[in-house]
């Protein structure tokens, strides 16, 4: 084999790339996506990075134009030559990879079959480093881009270098990337030297320079077109697939239809090949030697093009009618029962016009694909079956299903497209498209008429399905929550749901949310309590339920709600599900003042998140950095929170920075966030803000502003009568009326909350108004009480108001001891919880997503931080001594 010649002009690339391989030969594992345009050298930097890590186990996969509707197919690709290690994995990982490859039966775990991956890599690393190549990565499969990001951002702590190449970013865009440029002009001459192509007639090459634009590909290619044609306008990879083209000419048809069925095949795999050409004849196998002479293509372990633009130029050029014959071959020769979905696909391209048999195998190949986790794939079968559907019906199920999958894989564009070609055939197909419209609007956040569809589908079915039709009353009540009440929404929700057919059983909560809106706490309280103590309510709609606990200031149901909801998330693995539950877990600890488990519920939800390549939720954060008082942190979080868009994400800002500013006792500043929180009037937030603006209003001298908030928070919190609600109304109404029987009574009620935070704050409004009324001595008792209980909470804002308070009564309030104040970050916090009770790496690993060795490392930079040397002692020290400071 010659030796390769040295890259031209790829100095900074290839210094990225050794580095990588560099980094992880020692260890510190990474992931590296190049993308550039067809032929700008990609391929070449990839084959130069292999030939680098002459020390790594090297396995590959590529993406395919053809395949990218087959769920996991690049992974399978990827793991292939290291599945001899996967008896080394435990039973719930070896069971993970034989889901998602389609070995076994069930539905596939993202996190399951990510972690397994990393298990898997980091199991054949033990020997030597492990190198990941992925070319064509813009045409990964979905479930593999997942998986795939999934795993290059969790390995910085192993033996294990990943590289992609794409044309884009190929949705790996929350990967480092590099991009590829085309090559100056320097160094083009160079290569067409290096190629031995400076040569050429002066003026050839002039125009090759100027027209290939730097890319290497179309250096090499273009000449070999010949030089004196007329000027292209077309696009360059189109010149250079037409280059690749040329080379068809001349061959022999046997090989000209091998190559066709080439690429036709996106597996390369030979057997598969060979058995397809013995299908369409002889002549076809024995075009394999003009076949490969052509330079278009490579018959050895694994069927290989010398590029991908020549698949698809070899592809597209066959006539259709030989690309029809081609896939019907592989069909036949595809397995049915070890890949079915590959070979109704093949059939799907073979075939020439509507065809029910064929629509009904895509739709269980959709149905097959969707329970292996592939949402893409399954809206590619669907939608393909819907187009070879006769009957009107199925074609119209077909595509309202392909439409909830396109949903589903989060492409709300295509799946808004798709719905447009829906034949409405009834009311109950028009509701099912306005449902689906509803979905669509509210999933962009920029459409403000998602409940206008949903609440047209519930007008078009009220006759004739009653229950379904307040499901879509309700669909919309529940959607309208994200927007938030200011843009009217959700009284135009509960306005037309007022016409709403009457409940199957007694009143639920639809009855009671109407009741709430039309006739005010004191009626609808009782109802609300009522349906909230029925648990099904918490199946169906739980983020509902713990809203409507949080409006009757009723922490016992929500304490109950949260608990069903992490133990049902923990069972079924749902990760939608495991993230509510969190971010509740996150808001319950800040209400009741323990930040080491808020920080610790927000990491493990970030985690999910990351994992799933979403936003994590930002709420949680948000109360956990006003509560502790952080200025800057918070006002950063307020900037990211808002630009989202989203009505209740807006609120939810309002109510976090009338608590800052509370905190800090800038009280113009709360006083503004406590009326933009609480005008609205939404479910929770409003209530929970209104203390907020009573304190501020107060301080601010407003004092109508506050007696107005005051009789409002009245309203609200007494027909419930629990102790939360009762005592933020007493702390309140003292602040107005100066009562010190007010003052006591706010004492009295919280004093055994598990809410501490409250509890701080009578305290503390105690405190300051008996030092106002010159009780000095009074005043220390509860001052001294608000600051322990503050300091406990991590209210370092609140702490400071009490600390301030207590040295103008003459008394000096003792600080926390310095340990206290190490700066962990939250995922450090969570992991140092978690070692503390007794876990183990493997253990943490699997709830964090990550391997062992990154929780080893990461415990090296806890242990490092708190100035301890053994988990003996990280178990030995209290928890606020665990929690630090969490950034």
């Amino acid at each position: 084999m010659p030796t390769p010649q040295p890259l031209v002009g790829r100095t900074d690339e290839i210094a990225a790339l050794d580095h990588l391989v560099a980094a992880a030969r020692h260890g510190d594992g990474g992931a590296l996506v190049l993308h550039g345009e067809p032929g700008i050298g990609k391929s070449a930097l990839l084959d130069h990075v292999r030939r680098g890590a002459t020390d790594f186990r090297v396995v590959e996969a590529s993406g395919s134009e053809f395949e990218t509707e087959l769920p996991f197919a690049a992974l399978h690709q990827l793991c292939v030559p290291v599945l001899g290690h996967l008896d080394e994995l435990s039973a719930s990982h070896r069971e993970a990879l034989q889901v998602a490859f389609g070995l076994g039966s069930g539905t596939p775990d993202l996190f399951r079959i990510g972690l397994a991956t990393l298990d898997l890599l980091s199991c054949a690393a033990r020997r030597s480093p492990v190198l990941c190549v992925i070319d064509d990565a813009h045409w990964l499969d979905d479930a593999s881009v997942k998986a795939l990001t999934f795993l290059a951002r969790r390995i910085t702590a192993e033996p294990v270098a990943m590289v992609f190449a794409a044309r884009d970013d190929g949705g790996l865009d929350a990967l480092p990337g590099l991009a590829v440029p085309g090559l100056g002009d320097a160094d083009a001459r160079t290569l067409l030297a290096v190629d031995g192509l400076a040569t050429i007639d002066p003026r050839v090459r002039d125009r090759v320079l100027a027209e290939a634009r730097g890319n290497p590909l179309a250096l090499l290619e273009l000449p070999k077109s010949g030089g004196f044609a007329l000027p292209d306008t077309s696009s360059l990879p189109s010149r250079i697939e037409r280059g690749f083209v040329s080379r068809l000419a001349g061959l022999p048809v046997g090989a000209r239809s091998l190559l066709t069925l080439a690429s036709a095949d996106p597996t390369g795999n030979p057997a598969l090949l060979w058995a397809a050409a013995r299908e369409l004849g002889a002549e076809v196998e024995a075009g394999a030697g003009a076949a490969e002479s052509s330079g278009l293509v490579e018959f050895s372990t694994r069927v290989r093009f010398c590029h991908p633009l020549a698949r698809s130029a070899v592809y597209r050029a066959a006539p259709a009618g030989e690309r029809r014959r081609a896939h019907r071959a592989l069909a036949s020769v595809t397995d049915p029962e070890a890949d079915p979905d590959r070979r109704v696909w093949h059939l799907a391209q073979a075939g020439t016009g509507p065809d029910d048999d064929l629509a009904a195998e895509l739709a269980r190949s959709a149905s097959r694909a969707q329970a292996r986790g592939g949402v893409a794939a399954a809206a590619a079968f669907l939608e393909r079956a819907a187009a070879l559907s006769l009957d009107p019906g199925a074609r119209t199920g077909h595509t309202l299903a392909a439409v909830r999958a396109k949903l589903g894989a989060g492409a709300t564009d295509a799946a808004a497209e798709l719905l447009t070609t829906v034949e409405a055939l009834d009311d109950r197909t028009l509701a099912k498209v306005d449902t689906l419209r509803g979905q669509i609007a509210f999933a962009r956040h920029t459409d403000d008429n998602g409940a206008d569809f949903m609440l047209r589908a519930a007008r078009r079915v009220a006759a004739l399905d009653p229950e379904w039709s307040r499901e879509c009353f309700l669909d919309a009540l529940e959607a309208s929550l994200l927007v938030g009440r200011a843009s009217g929404i959700m009284d135009t929700v509960v306005r037309q749901a007022r016409s709403a057919p009457p409940a199957p059983r007694p009143p639920d909560i639809l009855d009671a949310l109407i009741l709430l809106t039309t006739e005010g706490h004191r009626a609808a309280v009782p109802l609300l309590q009522r349906v909230l103590a029925d648990s099904p309510m918490w199946t169906r709609r739980p983020a509902l339920a713990t809203m409507v606990a949080a409006e009757l200031w009723d922490m016992g149901s929500h304490a109950r709600i949260v608990d069903w909801l992490m133990g049902t998330a923990r069972e079924t693995g749902s990760p939608h599900t495991l993230r509510l539950g969190l971010a509740q877990v996150a808001m319950t600890a800040v209400l009741t003042g323990d930040p080491g488990k808020a920080m610790s519920a927000i990491a493990e939800e970030e985690a999910i998140a990351d994992a799933l390549g979403v936003p994590s939720l930002l709420y949680p954060r948000l109360h956990l950095t006003a509560s502790r008082g952080r200025r800057e942190e918070g006002l950063a979080l307020f900037e990211k929170a808002t630009s989202s868009g989203i009505g209740q994400m807006t609120a939810n800002v309002h109510w976090a920075a009338a608590v800052l500013n509370n905190g800090l006792a800038d009280y113009p500043a709360a006083l503004a966030a406590a009326r933009q929180a609480t005008e609205p009037g939404d479910l929770f937030l409003a209530g929970v803000a209104l203390p907020e603006l009573v304190e501020a209003a107060v301080r601010c001298g407003e004092r109508e502003s506050a007696m107005s908030a005051l009789e409002s928070l009245t309203e609200r919190t007494t027909p419930s009568g629990t102790p939360w609600g009762l005592g933020v109304t007493a702390y309140a109404r003292a602040l107005v009326t100066g009562a010190e029987n007010d003052y006591m009574e706010a004492v009295r009620c919280l004093a055994e909350s598990p809410l501490v935070p409250y509890r701080a704050r009578a305290h503390l409004l105690y405190g300051e108004w008996l030092r106002r009324e010159g009780r000095r001595r009074d005043a220390r008792e509860h001052l001294r009480a608000a600051h322990e209980l503050s300091s406990s909470a991590g209210m370092e804002a609140f702490t400071r108001r009490a600390a301030d308070e207590l040295r103008a009564t003459g008394e000096v309030a003792r600080g926390r001891s310095a340990s206290g104040h190490v700066e962990l970050t939250l995922q450090e916090v969570h992991i140092a919880r978690l070692v503390a009770t007794g876990a183990t790496s493997k253990e943490v690993a699997a709830r964090l997503f990550l391997s062992p060795r990154t929780v080893d490392a990461h415990l090296r930079n806890i242990f490092r931080k708190l100035g301890i040397t053994s988990r003996r002692q990280l178990r030995d020290l209290p928890d606020p001594e665990i929690i630090g400071t969490g950034r």
